[in-house]
């Protein structure tokens, strides 16, 4: 097994009996604030995009790279799709011209072929509102002689499944870096925003190295991380060394060579077998089994780290700038018609679907654009104008209005993976985080919100039912729960679900649509 660095979470998988092509990022991401580290741009992509199968582990967008997708791609590549519980990650694959699809289950291996040969796979997917904007995911891949884990920034909690599927890993590839805005933005005093980096920084080291001594792999890549700010309104969230090499502790972002000194420092690396593989964009590891033949690498790899990194970042910059400059070209304009409007067309539907999310969030919201301010006012599922006398609020963001327009433009369903990991942006909160008003904002679509609502009900409880039509029913549609109270529509003897169109017979419950998905149903006796 060959297994290349394509940048970031992005790697080239090459067997006997195929290839697969895994997250490969290079456009820049989140209103061009994020950058592959290092520079992937000059990669060959025709002859990486010339592959047998695709794997993108979730949407968020240093992974799903659309144009780079479409460019430079084969569509005729076999697509391993992780199962995930919405759509949106098929719908998105083949708006860009992919056809053939192997629909994964969650946690289970198989075998997938070709002319050349056989793999055995498996996608371990997390489902849970908070895991990406409704998914995130990581492959194992094994051709008979070497086993890789691409955990890439995933975060699986039974890994017992993979080692009873697939026994030893020989080869082990995930995040270690942060990949969020706290506490870059938020509006809190210089020490103690530095204070919260530093432990913010060591805790998703800390985690990284966990999950390396529960795979027991026999080498671990660092990857999935750190991005470049190239911007000069960002650059201030690189981690560049002093001259001496020294990190930068109060960013969230460390790079390949820290943590692999953190896995020597903490024992996750003896500091003599070297464990740990450095990687960059073009590196190749060759093995066989749990033996490493040879890494290799288009340059060396300490040009780009230490002492060298912050030349190394502004010749990024100055390569990059004109790219900057033509992303914020087609931002929409910071002025226009009043956000009032379009925002609430978009929000109160969303708030009307959800009403355990908005009782989670349970307080007004402020956003403040430019000049205008909106209250996402969630305990009266209303949008609304401030008013008067109303103090801060608990929770608020200030996001440059050609932000917000921008996304009401491109009618983009998810806000936390555009907006805020763009680090475009300010936030204050009194309290703790509230995982309820980010899950909304990643849920605007009557799909993601629904599923979302139905996850969080079911996580408190099960047995919900409702009365409708004569019958009693279990509230959430065993589909993608839905709250039927809702989304239900009785004729006759027959439940329909408007929100997928899944279809159930009353009397004895089951589904008219799919095997399995059985309907506890009940005729209410008059």
């Amino acid at each position: 097994m060959q297994v290349t660095s394509i940048g970031h979470a992005g790697f080239h998988i090459q067997t006997a009996a195929g290839s697969i092509l895994c997250d490969p990022w290079v456009n820049p991401a989140y209103f061009a604030s994020w950058f592959p580290f290092p520079d992937n741009s000059e990669l060959d992509w025709k002859t990486l995009g010339d592959c047998d199968y695709l794997y993108v582990s979730h949407l968020h967008r240093d992974h799903f790279d659309a144009r780079n997708l479409a460019e430079n791609v084969n569509k005729d590549a076999t697509v391993l799709l992780p199962d995930y519980p919405v759509p949106d990650l098929r719908r998105e694959l083949e708006a860009l011209g992919f056809h053939t699809f192997v629909d994964t289950e969650d946690s289970v291996k198989t075998t997938v072929s070709n002319d050349k040969g056989s793999l055995d796979v498996m996608i371990v997917a997390l489902r849970a509102p908070a895991d990406g904007p409704i998914g995130d995911s990581g492959l194992i891949v094994s051709d008979g002689e070497t086993t890789c884990f691409n955990m890439n920034d995933a975060r699986p909690v039974d890994l017992d499944v993979i080692s009873d599927a697939f026994g030893h890993i020989d080869i082990h590839l995930l995040q270690y870096s942060g990949a969020i805005w706290y506490p870059m933005v938020y509006d809190i005093p210089r020490k103690t925003k530095a204070n919260f980096a530093a432990q913010k920084r060591q805790r998703g080291m800390d985690r990284a190295r966990s999950y390396i001594e529960q795979v027991g792999a026999t080498w671990v890549v660092p990857s999935a991380g750190p991005p470049m700010f190239l911007d000069p309104e960002l650059r201030y969230l690189n981690d560049v060394p002093d001259a001496d090499g020294t990190p930068d502790t109060t960013s969230i972002f460390p790079d390949q060579a820290t943590f692999l000194d953190q896995m020597v420092e903490h024992g996750t690396d003896d500091g003599t077998t070297h464990r740990g593989l450095m990687m960059v964009s073009g590196s190749t590891a060759e093995l066989r089994g749990s033996e490493l033949v040879e890494v290799s690498h288009p340059y060396p790899p300490e040009q780009v780290f230490g002492a060298n990194k912050a030349a190394y970042l502004e010749k990024m910059a100055e390569k990059f700038a004109p790219v900057i400059a033509e992303a914020k070209a087609s931002w929409a304009p910071a002025d226009g018609e009043p956000l009032l409007p379009p925002l609430r067309d978009l929000f109160e539907p969303i708030m009307a679907a959800s009403d355990l999310i908005c009782d989670g969030i349970g307080y007004p919201v402020g956003l403040v654009m430019g000049d205008q301010t909106v209250v996402l006012d969630f305990p009266n599922r209303t949008v609304r104008e401030p008013k008067e006398g109303e103090g801060k609020y608990r929770y608020g963001f200030r996001i440059p209005a050609e932000l917000v327009r921008t996304v009401l433009r491109d009618d983009e369903p998810d806000w936390v993976n555009t907006i805020f990991l763009s680090t475009r942006f300010t936030t204050w909160r009194i309290g703790g985080y509230n995982e309820f008003l980010y899950t909304f904002f990643k849920c605007l679509t009557a799909e993601r919100i629904a599923y979302a609502d139905g996850w969080f009900s079911e996580a408190h409880d099960d047995s919900a039912s409702i009365e409708k039509d004569g019958w009693e029913i279990q509230r959430r549609c065993p589909h993608l729960k839905a709250d039927l109270s809702k989304f239900g529509v009785i004729e006759g003897e027959k439940l329909t679900c408007n929100l997928h169109g899944w279809s159930w017979d009353l009397p004895t419950g089951r589904c008219l649509t799919s095997k399995g998905h059985e309907l506890r149903a009940n005729k209410i006796e008059s």
